[in-house]
């Protein structure tokens, strides 16, 4: 624990949400929620407006619609995010050389290391010009929290959100943990939160007057006396710079339950092409390839194959894990896979040959089988391999997706279907709503286009001769995160048109770590 609150914690208000708002200035002010669109999809992120329908993230999205059928529903759009987080994360190693990112959109720095506060003043003045930073930079806002510890400072801006600021003061821990949850303690999930509340405590002072040997008891050594630590506001844990990733994982969930054996084997092996894509570029190559499969009564199975060195050729991970999948059977039906690769390492084996060889010896064994639902993250494809037929040409144009058009400029699509798009034409820095306009599906015209940055550059030249200083800065524009409209309220957004969010197979990237 410090003597000074110099642990920051930043979370980003509702991220993916927030950054499609600020992207879209027909959707300011109005319910959005993120995720995938196919009916077994789930909700990635909610805006504040389509929260107070009581969407939130993981909800299943049919649920979701149903709460708030007006929202704007879109795909993510993971190359936006990734730009916009890099942003934030060189703002804040401007301030510390000690910054432990957790997600896109949340990370943990040490003030103290890179000298930007050494007491409680020092520190709200850092995180007060943090959150002024970003909003300049990417227009969006964040939440700060300042501790003696990561605990209390990740406690902190959850109650600062959305957009402000909270100090704990070392010192007052005690009291302010007493009446909370024991939901707020890391390390204390459903599981563990159901089996301490049977035991008669439901909140933290619950767990300090049950004493260290009650929870030992009941939780094990290592978990008991450190949920008593924590309990008592004592937290140890120091920012750590370097998080070496364990494994690099793709999944997808389908729509529909796959029965065609071959149809599943070519959806394996593009899931292994994009699965070494995100190898190759974290700069780590793997030795065990794992097979996830979802069958249609949820069952989840995993299958794994060691190999006898590490490897990112994506012919090899394509060959292991088709291998997995002759010994899972899949008669009843498959509705999700994911393929991974662990035991990362920052080199390659160079015989890769001699391992695709090692692997037909050891096809079907050493593969172990259990339950782990787990978390894919989706990546593109490094090599082009077999591929299902491409779907039809409307379900191309997924809501929310950066579009050009040779006569009508830049725009999103706002649905899909029939044979046609729907899309609205609008910049991030519009100062109105963009005007709409429905093509036929295969227009020549039209064209998927890279997602533009949320705050204009300085340098860029704006339609009609003006210079950007003439134009309305991001930050003079409505704020991402608008003023709520109560749930009673009739529908707050234009529907989507023609049926927003065509098809797409769920999300293909880690959402399991959005954040509110």
């Amino acid at each position: 624990m410090r003597s000074a609150p110099l642990i920051l914690h930043l979370d980003m208000d509702a991220f993916f949400a927030a950054a499609e708002q600020a992207a879209k200035p027909s959707l300011r002010g109005k319910p959005v929620v993120v995720g995938g669109l196919g009916p077994r999809g789930v909700v990635a992120t909610a805006s504040y407006e389509a929260r107070r329908f009581g969407v939130h993230s993981a909800m299943p999205m049919a649920q979701a619609r149903r709460r708030c059928p007006n929202a704007a529903y879109l795909v993510p759009r993971f190359s936006l995010y990734r730009s916009v987080s890099d942003q934030v994360m060189e703002l804040l190693a401007r301030l510390s050389p000690l910054v432990e990112p957790l997600s896109l959109d949340e990370a943990f720095v040490d003030l103290e290391a890179g000298g930007a506060a050494d007491d409680s003043r020092s520190a709200r003045e850092a995180g007060e010009r943090l959150r002024r930073d970003i909003l300049a930079v990417t227009g969006l806002t964040g939440s700060v929290g300042l501790a003696g510890s990561k605990m209390l400072a990740k406690i902190a801006s959850e109650q600062a959100k959305p957009d402000g600021l909270v100090l704990i003061e070392p010192g007052s821990e005690r009291e302010l943990l007493a009446p909370m949850s024991v939901r707020i303690l890391p390390g204390v999930g459903p599981a563990t939160g159901e089996h301490l509340r049977r035991a008669g405590m439901t909140t933290v002072e619950d767990l300090a007057e049950a004493g260290e040997d009650e929870l030992v008891r009941l939780l094990g050594k290592a978990h008991g006396a450190s949920l008593f630590r924590m309990a008592l506001g004592h937290d140890d844990r120091p920012v750590v710079a370097e998080r070496d990733a364990k494994s690099v994982s793709v999944e997808d969930t389908f729509d529909v339950d796959l029965h065609d054996r071959v149809r599943i084997r070519l959806e394996v092996e593009r899931l292994a092409d994009r699965c070494v894509r995100r190898l190759r570029d974290s700069g780590h190559s793997g030795r065990t390839i794992v097979l996830k499969v979802r069958r249609f009564d949820f069952s989840t199975l995993t299958r794994s194959e060691t190999l006898r060195g590490p490897t990112d050729d994506p012919a090899v991970v394509r060959e292991a894990a088709a291998r997995l999948l002759e010994a899972v059977d899949t008669t009843g039906g498959v509705r999700l896979l994911g393929v991974g690769v662990s035991g990362l390492a920052d080199y390659t084996q160079e015989d890769l040959f001699a391992q695709a060889a090692a692997g037909q010896e050891v096809a079907g064994g050493g593969a172990g089988v259990d339950e782990d639902p787990g978390h894919g993250t989706g990546g593109e494809e490094t090599e082009p391999a077999p591929t299902p037929a491409d779907p039809p040409a409307e379900r191309r144009w997924s809501a929310g997706h950066d579009v050009r058009h040779a006569r009508f400029g830049v725009g999103w699509v706002q649905g899909s279907g029939l044979g046609r798009v729907t899309v609205r034409f609008e910049e991030p820095w519009s100062t109105a709503p963009g005007r709409v306009r429905t093509f036929a599906v295969d227009d020549p015209e039209l064209a998927p286009s890279e997602p533009l940055p949320l705050v204009m550059p300085p340098s860029a030249v704006v339609a009609g001769g003006a210079s950007p200083a003439d134009q309305p800065s991001r930050s003079s524009l409505p704020a991402s995160r608008p003023k709520s409209r109560s749930p009673e309220a009739p529908g707050v957004c234009d529907p989507p048109a023609l049926g927003a969010g065509g098809g797409g197979a769920g999300l293909s990237e880690g959402v399991g770590r959005s954040r509110p």
